[in-house]
């Protein structure tokens, strides 16, 4: 079989691999925590390459070896079949690792969950669904945080926002499992509010974000923001502290507003506040930039309707459904503590083979 992978790519990546190698081993890079973090980063997201790359040289390597002398030797003709086999995979393989992929698939997020239609139960709702992300990142040895909440009376999420970074760079960060999440959630199951038994449908919505490096947000003009601080509020609306130390900016130009009452000072949950609306205007401006990014973003439904729907949880029949490429399965108890795998594995196999399509 041909090579699948063409030359330049391979070359190109060999060519900056090597580049980035050097810059590691200067000492000076480390001087600049900012470079250093972007230089190591795109090292780590150019490591799986590197490997399949050595293992397809290796494998050419010793296929020529075992073609030369199969004609003298039996037992080397008895290795080529395996060998050609080995071959075509690993070029598929590198054929992947090369194929034009979503350039956020390494960063940390952003993630919201809002409440929708359905009142108490609906907030309820979002509450499971931010436990269900905080959870499978636990299990990822992500690191989560917190930003803001919104309580409903019962104890709900009316709004509720996490930063979920990786500990470590990579190649397929926290945006490459997360990405699709965004959307409107619907839950089919009987409210703690309902007195007869009735299976009610209510829906949150979830909005996702990339979180941009620090050194690469976009420069925000303090003329362009409103900040007003106000005193945290805990479940049922009680009072968590009693200085005015929660803030809300709100961003004139765009109209988007961004709240932040977790850290103990108002310079924290401002400092905070701001990079959750970097990582917001940095995909809004890439929305209005690039029309296949703003189709993407398009699919995080913004009115919270139970009539649109990304994914259905169906307690009674412990059933959880992606209506997007048809997945259905009935472990949603287990979904919902964190075992989010299969689930994610579908949506970006699914993904894969619509990139791969397209090319």
């Amino acid at each position: 079989m041909a090579d699948q992978t063409a030359p330049s790519a391979i070359d190109d990546v060999l060519a900056e691999y090597a580049g980035l190698e050097a810059q590691l081993a200067d000492p000076s890079l480390h001087n600049d925590a900012g470079a250093a973090r972007r230089v190591g980063k795109r090292f780590a997201e150019l490591a799986p390459v590197m490997s399949t790359y050595r293992k397809l040289e290796a494998v050419r390597d010793d296929l020529e070896a075992a073609r030369e002398l199969a004609a003298d030797d039996a037992a080397f003709a008895a290795e080529v079949p395996g060998l050609e086999a080995q071959l075509v995979e690993l070029e598929l393989a590198l054929a992947d690792l090369l194929a034009p992929r979503d350039p956020h698939d390494g960063d940390d997020v952003v993630l919201e969950v809002k409440s929708g239609e359905g009142g108490e139960e609906s907030a309820l709702f979002a509450a499971d669904l931010a436990r269900m992300y905080i959870r499978y990142a636990e299990r990822h040895g992500w690191k989560v945080e917190t930003l803001d909440v919104t309580y409903s009376d019962l104890g709900g999420y009316k709004e509720a926002t996490l930063s979920i970074k990786s500990r470590d760079a990579a190649r397929d960060g926290v945006w490459s499992r997360f990405k699709f999440e965004g959307g409107v959630h619907r839950v089919q199951r009987v409210p703690v509010t309902e007195s007869q038994g009735r299976i009610h449908t209510s829906a949150a919505g979830v909005l996702i974000y990339p979180e941009p490096d620090e050194v690469e947000q976009v420069q925000i003009d303090e003329t362009d923001l409103r900040i007003d601080v106000y005193r945290s509020s805990g479940k049922g609306g009680q009072g968590v502290n009693t200085t005015d130390s929660a803030v809300r900016i709100t961003h004139l130009p765009s109209g988007i507003v961004v709240t932040c009452q977790n850290e103990r000072s108002q310079l924290q949950n401002k400092a905070r506040a701001m990079q959750v609306l970097s990582a917001r205007l940095q995909a809004l401006a890439e929305e209005q930039a690039d029309a296949e990014a703003a189709a993407g973003r398009a699919s995080q439904i913004r009115t919270v309707d139970r009539s649109e729907r990304i994914r259905t949880y169906n307690f009674p029949e412990n059933r959880i459904a992606d209506h997007r490429i048809g997945f259905k399965a009935h472990n949603l108890d287990a979904v919902l503590q964190g075992d989010m795998d299969a689930l994610l594995d579908a949506l970006g196999k699914a993904d894969r083979d619509a990139r791969m399509a397209a090319e």
